[in-house]
């Protein structure tokens, strides 16, 4: 599927692996893919969420309010709503590493990359299941248009039609009516042509 990605479709997932390690978390998510779709000042999707109201700081915004930054791990505002219902995270991690050896709550191993068209990177691991559908319906979204190529407005198109992850939510809250949104995506292919 990756070899039919626009040179700016993979700088979108580029982009969107890049959020996921500023913002420190585990997994590429929906809310990555939308910050790097707005990364691109020149580009006509950052360009349609800029008309909508939607820019990169006050996406951000709502992802630090939703899920804050480096989790990783649990955070201390894990442990102490833990506490709050009488459960020690301490004291759990440590019974688990006496259970099942010293660092037992460590993330196995990477698999060795493939290199390849995006650099060798994992997806299996990287992206959460509702970033995999969102690519994937990008796929979709073009083979309906009957488009040969998987860009960046593609990728729009699937993020708005998975419309269950994060950045829904975070364009819904803003907002942005996403049927509105798909429209005039689809129209700017219209345009473009």
């Amino acid at each position: 599927m990756f070899e039919r990605f626009t040179v700016q479709a993979r700088d979108v997932v580029r982009g969107a692996v890049a959020a996921r390690e500023r913002l420190g978390h585990r997994n590429v998510g929906t809310e990555h893919l939308l910050l790097a779709l707005l990364n691109g000042e020149k580009s006509p999707v950052a360009g349609l969420l800029n008309q909508a109201g939607v820019d990169a700081a006050r996406v951000t915004e709502a992802i630090d309010r939703k899920v804050g930054r480096g989790t990783e791990e649990f955070g201390d505002r894990d442990a102490e709503a833990l506490r709050s219902i009488g459960i020690d995270l301490s004291a759990v991690r440590s019974k688990l590493e006496e259970s099942f050896g010293e660092g037992a709550l460590e993330a196995p191993p990477a698999r060795s990359a493939r290199r390849g068209l995006l650099g060798g990177w994992d997806f299996s691991n990287r992206f959460s299941a509702r970033a995999k559908k969102v690519l994937e319906l990008a796929l979709r979204e073009a083979v309906q248009l009957r488009h040969r190529e998987i860009g960046a407005e593609h990728i729009l198109l699937g993020l708005l039609r998975e419309g269950n992850g994060l950045a829904a939510l975070v364009l819904t809250e803003a907002g942005v009516d996403l049927a509105e949104l798909r429209r005039r995506t689809l129209d700017s292919f219209r345009t473009a042509a």
